[in-house]
């Protein structure tokens, strides 16, 4: 993404050792990171490895001469576009509840008019306390956002909620808030991976499909502000942030949770590999080798699966319909006929005979087709750089449809 201001904070919490680990995140998502502590923190983090991490003096004390003289607590309010509070411990959030600005930490935040997301850390009966509770009630309804706490062993060696969350998951969150909100009021409906049709107990027909294509498209829309729905086929993917995930195996459990959550999508994008085919009976138990002939084998009959971009474009109303095809040899012209055949707004077409494209990779090279033959061709990239070009088109056609 574009890079951006981020204003660190560590508090003096055990979760702090996770804090150079979350500046090297937050620098190789682009953004330039400074970082800022209360009176203690140094306790738990070293300021000179922060500061040889970011390239700028670590700021901890409200009064010192020498770094008041090169930028003061109202300054670094200023020049956040992003307060991070890494771990938040439980005396920090309520401090940020009650508006102490008692530390220099304290100041930066009731001074930054950027948004400020929280990472809270602490004992399992600390964070369950009613204290806690309303402290946090209280931020929340100022518009703090929150990440975690998990669940697990604490270092006090207490099991239950009070981890801070993982520094991947509070850079994904970070993501969100730093996004460009311009999907805010549309709801995007996704849907990514392969299905695995039953042949019986444990045997399945199924594709190569990874799932990396549609996921990287829901997390972009979460990013630009959408409410997404993932339904998700077989795929080892963690859910991105801001993220209401599914998960199906089957065509028909994909169609079923398709057709329930489409009445709330404004735009429904189409990834999935969805299998084209099932058995016709496939058998509750698992099928013995030892009971077929050798020779022969077994035969399979299988019937059609419903075609579910097909009933989505015949109810597609005021919807932006986007609909995937994986050819291989006449890509444009095939994709051009599947287009006009199911009806779609726009269809993106990759060749699934490139090694560097389509499946189980991290990079895609596609054509983008519009009706009325409109053809664009995407160049490989990075499947999140093609996720972006894909929304940008999606985003423009919305707007182009309201006027």
């Amino acid at each position: 993404m574009e890079a951006r201001r981020i204003l660190l904070i560590a508090t003096s919490g055990i979760a702090a050792y996770k804090v150079p680990d979350l500046v090297r995140q937050l620098q190789r998502a682009g953004h330039e990171v400074r970082c800022a502590l209360t009176p203690t923190a140094s306790r738990f983090v070293s300021r000179l490895a922060l500061q040889t991490l970011t390239g700028a003096t670590v700021r901890q004390d409200l009064f010192d001469p020498s770094e008041e003289g090169e930028i003061d607590h109202i300054r670094l309010a200023d020049w956040a576009e992003l307060v991070i509070v890494a771990p938040a411990t439980a005396n920090t959030l309520a401090g940020m509840a009650h508006g102490l600005a008692e530390n220099l930490v304290g100041a930066v935040l009731l001074a930054t008019e950027a948004p400020v997301l929280a990472a809270p850390a602490m004992n399992v009966n600390m964070w369950n306390h009613p204290a806690t509770q309303a402290n946090l009630e209280t931020l929340r309804g100022r518009g703090v956002r929150f990440v975690g706490p998990g669940v697990g062993e604490l270092a006090c060696g207490w099991e239950g909620q009070g981890r801070m969350s993982d520094p991947s998951e509070i850079v994904a969150e970070a993501g969100l808030l730093l996004g460009s909100q311009s999907l805010a009021g549309e709801t995007v409906l996704v849907t990514a991976g392969g299905t695995a049709e039953p042949i019986d107990a444990v045997r399945t027909i199924t594709n190569r499909s990874s799932g990396k294509m549609g996921f990287a498209l829901a997390e972009e829309a979460a990013r630009r502000g959408a409410r997404v729905c993932l339904v998700a086929g077989l795929t080892a993917l963690e859910t991105p942030a801001g993220v209401k995930r599914l998960d199906v195996e089957s065509a028909l459990e994909m169609r079923n949770a398709v057709m329930q959550e489409l009445p709330d999508a404004t735009i429904v994008i189409k990834a999935a590999a969805v299998a084209d085919f099932r058995p016709e009976f496939p058998e509750e138990a698992k099928i013995k080798k030892e009971s077929l002939d050798s020779q022969e084998g077994i035969t399979l009959k299988l019937v059609t699966n419903p075609d579910i971009l097909a009933e989505v474009c015949a109810q597609k109303g005021d919807r932006t319909v986007v609909g995937f095809a994986a050819e291989s040899g006449d890509v444009v012209p095939a994709a051009l006929r599947k287009l006009e055949r199911k009806g779609c707004d726009l269809l993106v077409a990759n060749d699934i005979s490139r090694d560097d494209a389509g499946f189980n990779v991290d990079t895609n090279a596609v054509y983008l087709l519009s009706r009325g033959g409109e053809v664009e061709e995407v160049p490989l990239l990075s499947k999140h750089e093609v996720a972006r070009q894909i929304l940008d088109r999606v985003e423009k056609m919305r707007s182009e449809r309201s006027r």
